[in-house]
């Protein structure tokens, strides 16, 4: 005759504790990332009863302007950290509304709307950033010199790798194009408010020397770089290609 086994309610109450603890809803609390425009309305959580801490990234807050409701039990209150330009917005617990709604003005001349709905008890932060701002470095750079020597300058700093305040630099590895024995293929790519720098690799695949010039065009036209005047059959170099204004419309 076969055994029979009995199973175990112990086990059975152990998986069903440990799938409802993996099913539990776990809070959190991450930090929230927000970009927004000049005049744009932000959309974003504060913690009840808690302080929540809002970052202007390369900027700092110098005016808050908001309608006090003359009863503290009901009212938020909004501190100005001075040092980082950080501010800090406190909501009591028994704050009867459901969100929370103000403007606020940065160093940098703009304009935010805050309306924010009210979460959990829990300290969160909240970090703001403008592109308008990187933009104006970018420009800050390129006009620190002529269009031809920010250009010039914009190639030997992609050459060497560098990092420019306000440019984005993406690695921008697209599809090799061939042209009879010369293929070439974009690797990487800075762009700044009116200048453009892209990266190329440029390969030899004949059985030949490639004769390189070594002529950079005017402001009007592209300018680059490249660091062997022939290149060798097999091989492959570097290209750096600088154009101002017109490239950043034909992508």
């Amino acid at each position: 005759m076969g055994a029979t086994r009995r199973p175990d309610p112990g086990l059975k109450l152990t998986g069903l504790a440990v799938l409802a603890f993996a099913l539990a809803p776990v809070p959190a609390y991450a930090d929230q990332f927000v970009e927004a425009a000049d005049n744009a309305t932000i959309d974003c959580e504060l913690a009840r009863g808690e302080l929540t801490r809002i970052a202007l990234i390369d900027d700092g807050f110098a005016n808050v302007s908001k309608i006090a409701s003359g009863f503290p039990y009901n009212d938020f209150q909004v501190t100005h950290e001075p040092v980082r330009g950080d501010i800090y917005i406190s909501v009591p617990p028994q704050f009867a509304a459901a969100r929370v709604s103000f403007f606020a003005t940065s160093k940098a001349g703009y304009v935010y709307k805050f309306a924010c709905r009210l979460g959990g008890e829990e300290a969160t932060q909240l970090f703001i950033t403008n592109p308008a701002l990187a933009k104006a470095a970018a420009t800050e750079w390129e006009t620190e010199t002529g269009p031809e020597d920010a250009a010039i300058r914009l190639i030997e700093a992609m050459a060497s790798d560098a990092v420019l305040p306000g440019f984005t630099a993406r690695a921008e590895l697209s599809a090799p194009r061939r042209t009879g024995g010369i293929e070439v293929q974009l690797v990487a790519e800075y762009q700044g408010d009116e200048l453009t720098g892209q990266r190329f690799l440029v390969r030899n695949l004949g059985q030949e020397s490639l004769a390189l010039g070594s002529e950079r065009e005017g402001a009007a036209g592209p300018r680059s770089r490249h660091r062997d005047r022939a290149l060798l059959p097999r091989r492959q170099l570097r290209r750096v290609l600088c154009r101002q204004g017109e490239l950043r419309a034909r992508r």
